[in-house]
């Protein structure tokens, strides 16, 4: 090929390749101008499809709103009709109602006129029968020749005989069947308490003896001057008595505690040998120590026998301290226990608590433990305490009610009474002095001859039972029974005694004739 050939055709091909260079960018332009129109009409009649669409979903929704408005109104409209229609029935009911009560406020006026214009007829007609009474009054005073107040105190005086001894009939029968009732049942049970318990008997006395090794012993308690014995009696709170009894000091003391320090003070003070005031002094509080834990021992010891668990502990020194307290000569803490036992029992046999019933028993007389340190009775100073120490009501109402002070609540209350009664009642367990004995025995005749009728009066079995001998004319069946009360209330308001005192008044009548 020859040069300029092939010069020719590479400027053809240049050429053409400028051309279609030159129009690659135009076709590519016109192919995007045409794809564009082409997405910019589908998009067009996308959204004219999603408009109509939009506007059928907002008619259907707009048409959905209307009608669940349309709904709504309706029935507030039904319900506004149902309000007006209950309120036009109350405001008929409330006419009806006002219409009643005027007819009512009429006829109770008209009733009141009535009433005033009857209550004016009977206020003149009272007056009236008034003076008619007081005329036939006058006159039957001048028939009678009495006064009003006479014949109205002689009407009270029949009538009141008359009722006495009905009455004293009726409280006759009714105890009789009362008795007939509940005294098997009582003596069983008190019976089965009794045989289920034994305490020996032991008195004490306010006095201590100490027993010295010789009387020589007796100058050096004494000492110089008597300043041994006045630092022993001003330390213990106690008499020292040394008379001409050989080897013997006696210690009196109305306080068992400090009588029993005392004694152990002297003992100790014997044994040591040194009896001086510093000595003395030594002695009698390592004595009074002593005398502390014997006590809170003996407290914890009679809780732990008794099986009661959470006392207080102040409280358990209290009954400990009863060991050294005595009445008519039986220990307190033993007479404690034993009506402690007494009312566990009987509470057992009635299917009550027994636990409370023994804790009753044992704080009745825990009063007794402070008497001579507080003011009051030991039923009082008894309550105080367990008042003090949270003790159940239980419990205080029994040491109140156990003397008859208070009345008793509780069946524990009248368990520990006779429990009581049990324990002070049972022979040899307490003594007396001769001399209020006496007193006791001469009080009870003297109650028993100042009612009319009795002509003689009996005490028998110690002041226990008391008989009365009345005269027959003067004193009838029924009579007698009313005397034998009118005797036991007064022994009961009028004396103190231990135990129970039975009073039988005993009537006889004797017809006497002689065959000849």
């Amino acid at each position: 090929m020859p040069i300029w050939l092939g010069i020719i055709i590479g400027v053809v091909c240049f050429l053409l390749g400028a051309a279609l260079m030159l129009l690659i960018p135009f076709i590519r332009s016109n192919l995007a101008k045409n794809k564009c129109k082409k997405i910019i009409r589908d998009a067009e009649i996308k959204a004219e499809h999603i408009t109509k669409n939009a506007q059928l979903d907002g008619k259907q929704a707009v048409n959905e709103l209307k009608q669940e408005a349309n709904k709504e109104i309706h029935e507030r409209k039904q319900e506004l009709q149902q309000q007006e229609r209950s309120l036009q029935q109350r405001e008929q009911s409330i006419d009806r109602r006002d219409a009643a009560l005027l007819a009512k406020e009429n006829a109770l006026d008209e009733k009141n006129e009535t009433l005033s214009r009857r209550l004016k007829d009977m206020d003149r007609k009272e007056a009236q029968l008034q003076e008619k009474i007081d005329s036939i009054i006058a006159e039957l005073e001048k028939v009678a020749q009495m006064s009003t107040q006479e014949a109205r105190d002689e009407l009270f005086a029949r009538v009141e005989s008359k009722v006495s001894k009905e009455i004293a009939a009726f409280i006759k029968q009714k105890e009789e069947e009362a008795k007939e009732e509940c005294d098997a049942k009582a003596k069983e049970l008190l019976g089965f308490a009794v045989s289920r318990y034994a305490q020996d008997v032991t008195t004490e006395r306010t006095v201590s003896v100490v027993a010295l090794p010789s009387d020589e012993m007796k100058g050096r308690i004494i000492g110089r001057e008597g300043r041994n014995i006045r630092s022993l009696e001003q330390l213990l709170g106690v008499d020292l008595i040394i008379d001409d009894t050989p080897e013997v000091i006696t210690v009196s003391c109305f306080n068992p505690i400090r009588r029993e320090i005392a004694r152990l003070s002297l003992e100790a003070l014997i044994k040591d040998g040194r009896i001086q005031p510093g000595r003395i002094e030594e002695i009698v509080e390592k004595c009074k120590k002593e005398v502390d834990e014997s006590i809170h021992k003996a407290g914890q010891e009679v809780a732990f026998k008794l099986g009661l668990p959470r006392i207080n502990k102040e409280l358990l020194d209290y009954v400990g301290r009863l060991k050294y307290r005595t009445s008519y000569g039986q220990n307190a803490l033993d007479h404690s226990v034993e009506v402690a036992y007494l009312c566990g029992i009987m509470a057992a046999e009635l299917g009550l608590d027994q636990n409370l019933a023994k804790r009753a028993g044992l704080l009745h007389d825990v009063g007794k433990a402070a008497d001579f340190e507080m003011d009051g009775s030991h039923v009082e100073i008894g309550s105080r305490l367990a008042k003090k120490y949270g003790e159940n009501d239980v419990v205080i109402n029994s040491i109140e009610s156990h003397h008859g002070d208070v009345p008793a609540k509780y069946v524990i209350a009248n368990l520990v009474q006779a429990a009581d009664t049990l324990s002070a009642a049972r022979p040899g367990a307490r003594s007396e002095i001769l001399e209020n004995y006496i007193k006791r025995i001469e009080q009870l005749e003297e109650i028993c001859k100042s009612y009319d009728g009795v002509y003689q009066s009996y005490a028998m079995q110690s002041g226990r039972e008391l008989r009365v001998m009345v005269i027959p004319e003067k004193i009838d069946d029924v009579g007698a029974f009313k005397l034998a009360r009118d005797i036991k209330e007064r022994i009961e308001n009028e004396m103190t005694y231990p135990g129970q005192i039975k009073v039988s008044v005993i009537r006889e009548y004797r017809a006497i004739e002689t065959a000849k």
